[in-house]
């Protein structure tokens, strides 16, 4: 069975269950409405409980039709909005109406039991609303509460004691380059709470470096009405300085270091989207591979304690060119830690971390899954069987801290988990949306892009990898 028909198939199911829910709520509304009529005493003048039980049938089929009529089941609880809301109060007005000729047209005795008294009428429209939407309400106040992004990852998300990191970052001035990223926004973040002296937050872009150092400034205000003259974490306010550098740009870049003597370079800066890189291959190697010597030389001449280079699972056996910049950028770093002559030998530490994608970063699937559904369009998807290792930000970027923090001269490779099929995360996404995967917006394959593998090879086993003494924190071989 295809996903799509069995999509279809849960609709119905759950549109099954939405009208015996909407023909109890409808029933109880009629019922409160005969009890507040006739002061909770049996209608004998209308023929007793009986003929109550009767007229219910007409009552309640007349509302599910007038919702069917008005559109009502094709709306998703989850996603209920105040502008649905006059769909629901037209059905109901709309059946109030219907009951309420049925009265006037049908005044034959007999035919009590399908015309029901004006007043139940009136008094069922009311209370029937507010069952109906309120329901609807808290139904999707119950779903949002208990809905969380991280919980597409299909694992648990891991919280990780950052003792060592802190420790290492204290007073210390570090340099973080494409700090308005999403990667190196949450590092100046983490870095600051850390308790570094002072942050150089190195961007090319205008209005990131702008968003970066409002949420800086906006972060300690709040910190020192909590804490006078200190971060959340109790560490003094390190000086966060907003610098619009190219990282290319050799002079500026050489003056920035000699001015402020970083003792900690933080490399997140890079082109990551993968086919942009591939049409754009110069651009994509200038930025990549030769910022990234240009700095990790500048850091050894300058006497920087520890440069990390921010790296990806796509410079594992490279295919797309985007990963070969990569992998050309870690043996650049991996060179300075052992020079040949006549080079000196820096007492820099060079080290590389390598991991897959970051969850609702920038450029990735997950905010473009979010612009579609939003806009109620088809999803795009690559390849069904499309897998990719994924990884919050708050978890990637403080595991980064921490192989920071440690002496080895190496490439780390954080251990991420099982890898996530694109397809699942699409439909998960959906789902959480409140829509229905295939039936209010479908899912549309496209091929796969030009450098993209199906599987990315993030292998910590230890075939692969040394095991260290901290958790998803590995040493890859070989390298």
């Amino acid at each position: 069975m295809t996903r799509s028909r069995e999509a279809w198939i849960l609709f119905l199911a759950t549109r099954v269950v939405g009208l015996a829910v909407d023909a109890a709520v409808i029933g109880f509304a009629y019922l409160c409405a005969f009890a507040l009529r006739f002061d909770f005493q049996e209608p004998t003048s209308l023929g007793g409980w009986g003929t109550v039980a009767r007229l219910y049938v007409t009552v309640c089929a007349v509302h599910l039709a007038s919702l069917l009529f008005f559109g009502c089941y094709r709306l998703t609880w989850r996603r209920i909005r105040g502008s649905e809301l006059p769909q629901y109060i037209g059905a109901m007005m709309f059946a109030c109406g219907v009951l309420t000729l049925m009265r006037y047209f049908l005044p034959n005795v007999s035919l009590s039991h399908i015309r029901p008294p004006y007043s139940i009428t009136v008094i069922s429209f009311f209370l029937g609303t507010i069952g109906i939407i309120g329901i609807r309400v808290l139904w999707r106040v119950y779903w949002t509460s208990r809905v969380r992004e991280d919980e597409l990852l299909e694992r648990n998300v891991k919280h990780f004691d950052g003792t060592t990191a802190r420790k290492f970052l204290a007073d210390k001035v570090v340099m973080v380059t494409g700090a308005g990223g999403s990667i190196g926004s949450e590092i100046v973040r983490q870095v600051a709470a850390a308790g570094a002296k002072k942050i150089l937050m190195v961007e090319r872009g205008e209005n990131a470096l702008y968003e970066i150092d409002r949420r800086m400034r906006s972060f300690f205000d709040v910190a020192k009405h909590q804490a006078p003259s200190t971060s959340a974490e109790g560490a003094q306010a390190p000086i966060c300085v907003p610098l619009m550098y190219d990282i290319n740009d050799r002079s500026k870049m050489e003056s920035l270091f000699a001015a402020e003597k970083p003792e900690v370079v933080l490399h997140a800066a890079a082109y990551k989207h993968v086919p942009m890189v591939e049409m754009n291959p110069e651009e994509g190697w200038r930025n990549n591979t030769e910022a990234t010597k240009l700095l990790a030389e500048l850091s050894a001449a300058h006497g920087v304690k520890r440069f990390v280079l921010i790296s990806t699972d796509k410079a594992v056996n490279p295919v797309s060119v985007m990963g070969k910049t990569k992998l050309a950028a870690e043996q650049a770093i991996m060179a300075l830690n052992s020079p040949t002559p006549p080079l000196p030998h820096s007492s820099t530490s060079f080290c590389a971390v390598r991991f897959g994608n970051v969850f609702g970063s920038s450029g990735s699937v997950v905010p473009l899954f979010k612009e579609l559904i939003a806009k109620r369009l088809p999803i795009t998807v690559t390849h069904p069987d499309m897998k990719r290792y994924f990884m919050t930000i708050e978890e990637a970027v403080s595991l980064v801290l921490q192989a920071a923090s440690r002496n080895e001269r190496a490439i780390y490779t954080l251990d991420m988990g099982e890898p996530v099929r694109i397809l699942d995360l699409a439909e998960g996404m959906i789902e959480q949306a409140g829509y229905r995967p295939y039936v209010d917006i479908p899912i549309v394959f496209t091929g796969v892009r030009p450098g993209e593998k199906l599987f990315e090879e993030l292998d910590v086993s230890e075939r692969s990898c040394y095991k260290t003494d901290m958790a998803k924190i590995y040493i890859t071989k070989g390298v």
